[in-house]
């Protein structure tokens, strides 16, 4: 397993003056990191390769879907243009030189129309994915689609849900992303979800439940991580919690994080935590 940072502990908006933070991730022995991304148009993809390329750090990408990219509404012309949307990710990603792509690209978060998924919602669900294999296959991208928390989404919450979806789309690249944070919101137990998953594991996200400093809250983390090893889990561990960071206009931590932790407590006192747990 190797030891990544989502650069949501810094900002939600990586741009070129964020470059210097991967030089850090390097000296700590953080090998990868993550970064948001809502409109591809809005990356700065060739200076950001060669940086990463620079730091001898790996890229992947959270995709977040902007306003008027919904792939389970109702008007046909919105299902359209979303998948043309995640395609031009999945494009933006191989050429940032990664090879993941997760989050929760099934729907907007936020999207709540205050009923349970219907069959349509379902079907067009996996229609968009389906229609994302020529595109992953070429850019040898995986797909990892993340269930986030009821008061995000209402149409995927639990590792079982992902994974029926994964089994209708039936996509070798589409796999599942669990967040800790939201599985410690719905699932039962998150080991267990895990050992549901089985290979369809393709991406952790490793959140406290109050997205800080992993280890100081209550997710249980050591059950977790014996869960992934009898998975034979090779991934990436990526630690995604929010930092305070009042200078930083677009830091989450500045709205809801504790302002005694920084995003290199996050970075680096979580893969402290994660390289004890794992021996």
């Amino acid at each position: 397993m190797k030891i990544g940072v989502s650069a949501f502990a810094w900002t939600s908006r990586f741009t070129a003056k964020h470059i210097p933070i991967l030089a850090g991730l390097r000296e700590r022995g953080i090998t990868h990191c993550e970064i948001a991304m809502f409109d591809p148009s809005d990356i700065p993809v060739v200076e950001l390769r060669r940086a990463f390329e620079a730091n001898d750090v790996a890229v992947s990408v959270c995709a977040i879907l902007p306003a008027g990219i919904n792939p389970i509404g109702e008007d046909a012309d919105v299902r359209s243009r979303s998948g043309d949307h995640i395609r031009r990710v999945i494009e933006a990603t191989a050429e940032l030189g990664g090879t993941l792509v997760c989050g929760p690209v099934y729907a907007p978060i936020g999207y709540l129309p205050g009923r349970r998924r219907n069959e349509h919602e379902w079907g067009w669900a996996v229609e968009c994915l389906q229609s994302l294999g020529s595109a992953l296959d070429q850019n040898k991208v995986t797909l990892a689609i993340e269930p986030v928390n009821r008061s995000e989404t209402f149409f995927l919450n639990t590792a079982k849900d992902a994974s029926d979806l994964c089994e209708e789309v039936g996509h070798a690249r589409v796999g599942v992303t669990i967040d800790t944070f939201h599985a410690n919101i719905e699932e039962k137990n998150i080991a267990a979800a895990i050992t549901l998953l089985g290979d369809r594991l393709r991406h952790l996200h490793v959140s406290e439940n109050d997205r800080g400093i992993a280890g100081s809250g209550h997710v249980d983390f050591p059950e977790i991580m014996l869960a992934l090893r009898a998975l034979q889990y090779d991934e990436i561990l990526m630690l995604e919690g929010f930092g305070y960071s009042a200078k930083e206009p677009n830091s989450l931590g500045a709205l809801w994080g504790d302002p005694r932790v920084s995003p290199e407590d996050i970075a680096f006192r979580g893969a402290d935590y994660l390289r004890a747990l794992m021996g």
